[in-house]
């Protein structure tokens, strides 16, 4: 283990030898006799705590206080005061130069000892908890970033699981997600909103589990009650996304995503701004991959035909301005691929 280094910058060497007859062998002492030999020295050697003379034969021991003080490096360093002057003044002077502490001249052993000791162990202690406190907050980043992989493996777990049930929509709620992330993107949102949107596309659909596969593989017309049956699986999927605390969000687009700007959609008839925002995104992302996937009664639509639907569609099944941004992106898309990743 490294031996404390404490280095004393006094001009007298009766004071010098004075203090290693006290220090030793408790800490390693080195010596500088003037300010700029110990600004020097310091720049060259660790230091753990130095015993600076007020009075030096080149400078003003508080000039070398704040010459350290405008080093960051240094701005750490602990530096006692060693002064023949036993005024409450001086004890003023040192504590607005910034120095740790004062001792007086001529040096009581004891005393020397003491304050020596009280600010080795002050800085072993703070040394050691900064230490402690980056260790901590590495385990919580970590901790956070392994929650973080779980959750979102979960997710994306959970996604697969919901369009394996349809033969003809794998990858469905990814290509929503996706969608609904890029469309956030085009809108400027921050980095941890198109986050949400993310995930919210991930599971907009879970509900679909408890619809049976024989309605949702169905190529013939629905009937009535299959169709109410599929409507359902927005109640369902925000039923089971509510139990998420920690993500209200996730319920919202599950319930919400089926929603039309002009209130004809379901399963609360809300419209324009009753419908939560990101359930707006997600309506004109899902709408894009139904008509861009291959369906058991069709082949993916031609992009125009897409492209006129959400223009059709702009103001009465979706909002405006997510509409909008999702023809944008089709326009930039022109060679169609987007649908294809």
């Amino acid at each position: 283990m490294r031996q404390t280094t404490v280095l004393v910058v006094d001009g007298s060497a009766s004071d010098r030898q004075k203090l290693h007859q006290i220090l030793d062998p408790r800490v390693q002492l080195e010596e500088a006799k003037s300010g700029m030999e110990a600004l020097t020295f310091v720049v060259q050697h660790h230091v753990d705590l130095m015993l600076l003379a007020s009075k030096l034969p080149d400078m003003d021991g508080f000039e070398v206080l704040r010459r350290l003080n405008l080093e960051p490096r240094f701005k750490e360093l602990p530096i006692i005061i060693t002064t023949h002057e036993h005024s409450q003044k001086a004890e003023a002077a040192v504590a607005m130069a910034g120095g740790f502490d004062i001792i007086r001249k001529p040096f009581v052993p004891i005393i020397v000892v003491k304050k020596v000791e009280q600010v080795l162990e002050m800085e072993y202690l703070h040394r050691n908890l900064k230490k402690e406190v980056h260790r901590q907050t590495k385990l919580a980043e970590d901790r956070l970033a392994s929650s973080e992989r779980l959750f979102e493996e979960t997710v994306m777990a959970l996604a697969k699981t919901i369009d394996a049930k349809d033969a003809y929509t794998r990858g469905h709620s990814q290509r929503v997600a996706r969608y609904a992330r890029h469309i956030a993107f085009k809108l400027g949102w921050l980095e941890e909103e198109q986050r949400k949107i993310y995930f919210m596309g991930l599971l907009h659909d879970i509900g679909k589990i408890g619809v049976p596969e024989a309605i949702i593989n169905k190529t013939a017309r629905l009937t009535d009650e299959e169709y109410s049956k599929i409507k359902q699986h927005t109640v369902i999927g925000s039923e089971i996304l509510e139990l998420v605390a920690e993500f209200p969000e996730l319920a919202i687009g599950a319930r919400s995503h089926h929603e039309r700007y002009d209130g004809k959609g379901y399963p609360d008839g809300f419209a324009g701004a009753r419908i939560p925002i990101y359930a707006r995104v997600i309506a004109v992302a899902d709408a894009y991959d139904a008509m861009t996937s291959k369906r058991s009664y069709r082949g993916v639509l031609p992009q125009n035909v897409v492209r006129g639907e959400i223009a059709k569609g702009r103001g009465t099944q979706f909002d405006p301005q997510f509409a909008d941004v999702m023809l944008q992106i089709i326009d930039e898309d022109e060679e169609y691929i987007l649908h294809e990743r």
